[in-house]
């Protein structure tokens, strides 16, 4: 078998355990496999990152500027795009189809000691995202990294991450989303976020909404955690459209980084750099002036998949993987920004635990007609349901539905030509609903 079939393998196995969007308040089995393992994830320092939007993006950040300033990094991330194997990142590169057998094969025997016991006493398995979470750790150790920048997977408090002991934590901004796990009171999915705090931690921390800041500096207090806030420590001091990308301002703790530039679209984007820069200088620095030089080559070298990113040029093909309220309203701004279509036709397919309604209203000031479709994710919503629902939001005659991802991608971008007054570069088609849908989408386009 060659390593791609053998991953596949490996991959279907893992899978079969229960989903990673499936979640369960404890972090024992996680502990125990640790345990038996010799605490790998205590081998390193850690940057652990949460929030509801922007978590990816800010991880990737976080690394690109530690790894230029000298550091050997790992990058745990998810979900994936295209394959597994990008989740476990050791010197922003993922791991290979080959290493990643082997790390499930080094983790094996302890995880199976963990189910066997678990299973005894009438609990489950690991789940998917425990094992994953237990082989990022093992991968780190091994290689060896000198930092983890380490993404939760859902909430904070009981993710598979949380037996860190991170001495920088992240909170990007934090919304409603997967709120059948962390609630439906923001101020609930705030206390959830707020558990990766550790004792004389630092915390880097987006502007939030009142409710949300109250929750989480009381947690930080009770921590002795050193607070840096955007808006309060931490400023976006300028942004300014560019070529590809942004330049921007970034006033920190360390000082003012000026003319930087972003290859990235969208206020979100510069947002998640100033978290980044910060949590970089928390780390390298303990708050000082990073090297401008590195920092600004560390950015110019930034790319985050699947994050307004445009895979087709006449008409424009965008990629973006917002799949709740808040990620919309990011994305709508940093389209408007970057931007400027004549017409624009999205081609959305939304997952059935996921606010259809809010996203696509969302979405409707933005797009001239709308072409719902489903990615291939046996959570994808019914697309003659969803359908129903974008013609109460755009009115019958914006809204057409078509069953596959290719054949919704050819309509639409056959609707923005056709009404662009024979301009194509006034001629766009926004890909977006899921990480599933942005993950196809880009295959489809030749991306990986």
């Amino acid at each position: 078998m060659s390593g791609d079939e053998v991953l596949r393998e490996v991959y279907q196995g893992i899978l079969d355990r229960s989903p990673e969007h499936d979640f369960e308040p404890t972090l024992d089995r996680v502990r125990e496999v640790c345990d038996l393992l010799g605490h790998p994830e205590r081998a390193y320092r850690v940057v652990h990152v949460t929030g509801t939007n922007g978590k990816t993006s800010t991880s990737r950040m976080i690394e690109r500027l530690l790894r230029e300033h000298g550091l050997r990094t790992g990058r745990f991330t998810s979900p994936h795009l295209t394959s597994v194997t990008e989740r476990i990142a050791i010197d922003g590169e993922p791991v290979s189809a080959e290493r990643f057998v082997e790390l499930w094969q080094d983790v094996a025997p302890y995880v199976h000691m963990v189910d066997t016991r678990s299973l005894a006493a009438g609990g489950p398995r690991l789940s998917f995202f425990e094992v994953l979470t237990v082989m990022a750790f093992a991968a780190f150790a091994d290689a060896p990294v000198d930092v983890a920048v380490i993404e939760v997977g859902l909430g904070g408090t009981w993710d598979a991450t949380n037996v860190v002991d991170a001495e920088v934590a992240v909170i990007t901004p934090i919304s409603y989303d997967h709120e059948r796990w962390l609630g439906h009171d923001l101020v609930d999915i705030a206390g959830e976020k707020a558990g990766i705090l550790t004792d004389g931690a630092t915390l880097v921390m987006a502007a939030q909404r009142e409710e949300v800041d109250g929750v989480v500096l009381a947690a930080a207090a009770e921590h002795g955690v050193r607070v840096l806030r955007e808006g309060v420590d931490l400023q976006v001091a300028g942004r300014r459209v560019a070529v590809g990308g942004q330049l921007l301002d970034l006033s920190t703790t360390g000082g003012l980084y000026t003319e930087v530039f972003l290859p990235l679209h969208g206020a979100h984007q510069a947002s998640n750099s100033l978290l980044a820069l910060a949590a970089a200088e928390a780390v390298l620095r303990d708050g000082g002036a990073l090297s401008g030089e590195l920092v600004e080559a560390a950015f110019a070298d930034m790319h985050s998949p699947g994050r307004l990113e445009v895979v087709r040029s006449s008409p424009t093909v965008l990629v973006d993987a917002a799949h709740n309220p808040h990620g919309v309203e990011a994305l709508v701004a940093g389209v408007r920004d970057a931007f400027s279509f004549e017409r624009l036709v999205g081609v959305v397919g939304i997952l059935e635990d996921k606010d259809a309604e809010q996203i696509l209203a969302g979405l409707e000031p933005l797009l001239d007609e709308v072409v719902v479709t489903r990615s291939t994710s046996p959570r994808a919503h019914d697309v003659d349901d969803l359908a129903l629902i974008a013609t109460e939001v755009f009115g019958e005659d914006r809204v057409h539905a078509v069953e596959r991802l290719d054949e919704a991608i050819a309509l639409a971008v056959e609707l923005s030509e056709g009404a662009a007054e024979g301009s194509p570069t006034g001629a766009g088609v926004l890909v977006t609903g899921s990480v599933t849908m942005a993950a196809e989408a880009r295959t489809l386009f030749g991306r990986h």
